[in-house]
């Protein structure tokens, strides 16, 4: 068989990229979507009639979430269209933009927060402690309820962790305004108001950016971190003996669960070429968890020169 022309595609079971674990989550989101947007017109209203920036900001995390909820539920949606000939890989990066579109939403939401709290630090305003209590207390039940079904979705989808650290925010800005409207009640000290929204900020923060840097990669056609090319090279050469040399190793994610990998193969001449691929698919299954590979076996050095020299092929290869 001559070089470059044995070009075999594998994938793992069948091409149905829409597990019941998707549907599920699915359907945790749009509960999730439904008890926030419900609360947040309530928790607006308590805000501006209290006066308090924590059920204000706390209030602006409900409508961020109840938006970014409702992106989740429709790129999961999207993510059930089948592939097409324009889109040989379907409609699945959705997720992970509406992953990155959400953790932009959440950076420019603390940034908002921290901006309004210097403000209210220095000019500050009365604020009806007993009011924001009730409201606050409220939201914490809600958000409680809300974080339980995405904490228990999928925790290696990025969308539905996006999802959670959204809520995650509402959560603790309920906690801050519960400990906010009880400091007032107690000795009518309104700057633990803003000073409280700037903590909770902070602490979204984290974790906002976290899954924004996380998308960014995904949608960069970055290498997920635990697949190292040089661990795959080495291993497929170490554990099967045909294998001469493995190069031309190009890696990238769909969605964070599911990574794709491209590479070449040189076999030995006298080596049977089908039986040899089905072990290296094996292997990138069973070792590295990579069930979507497009494999190439040579017999002769590689057509496209010298491997050292490869150049990124991204999702550009077709299935």
């Amino acid at each position: 068989m001559s070089q470059g022309q044995h070009h075999h595609h594998h994938d793992e079971g069948s091409h149905d990229h829409t597990p019941e674990v998707n549907r599920d989550n699915q359907r945790r989101i749009f509960f999730a979507m439904l008890l926030t947007g419900g609360f947040m017109v309530a928790e607006v209203i308590g805000g501006l009639i209290s006066g308090s920036l924590a059920l204000i900001a706390d209030a602006g995390h409900m409508a961020t979430d109840t938006a970014a909820l409702a992106l989740a539920w429709f790129a999961f949606r999207l993510s059930q269209r089948p592939a097409d000939p324009q889109r040989s890989y379907g409609f699945h990066r959705g997720e992970v933009l509406a992953a990155f579109v959400n953790g932009l939403a959440m950076l420019l939401l603390v940034a908002w927060i921290m901006f309004e709290a210097v403000q209210r630090l220095m000019e500050p305003v009365p604020v009806l402690g007993g009011i924001m209590l009730w409201v606050a207390c409220g939201g914490l039940l809600v958000n409680c309820l809300a974080f339980w079904l995405l904490h228990h979705g999928s925790q290696e989808n990025l969308n539905v962790r996006g999802a959670a650290v959204h809520v995650l925010g509402d959560l603790l800005g309920s906690v801050a305004a519960i400990v906010a409207a009880g400091v007032i009640l107690w000795t009518g000290w309104t700057p633990i108001d803003p000073l409280l929204s700037i903590a909770v900020a902070m602490l979204v923060l984290r974790s906002a950016w976290f899954i924004t840097r996380q998308a960014a990669h995904i949608l960069m056609e970055g290498a997920p971190h635990h697949l190292d090319p040089d661990a795959i090279r080495q291993y497929l050469i170490e554990q099967l003996d045909d294998v001469e040399d493995v190069h031309h190793i190009h890696i990238w994610s769909l969605t964070q669960e599911r990574p794709l990998i491209t590479l070449h193969a040189r076999i030995c001449p006298t080596a049977d070429s089908d039986q040899l691929l089905r072990a290296i698919n094996a292997a990138l299954v069973e070792r590295f968890q990579v069930a979507h590979a497009t494999v190439q076996i040579e017999k002769s050095e590689c057509s496209h020169g010298d491997h050292r020299q490869s150049k990124p092929l991204g999702a550009a290869l077709s299935r």
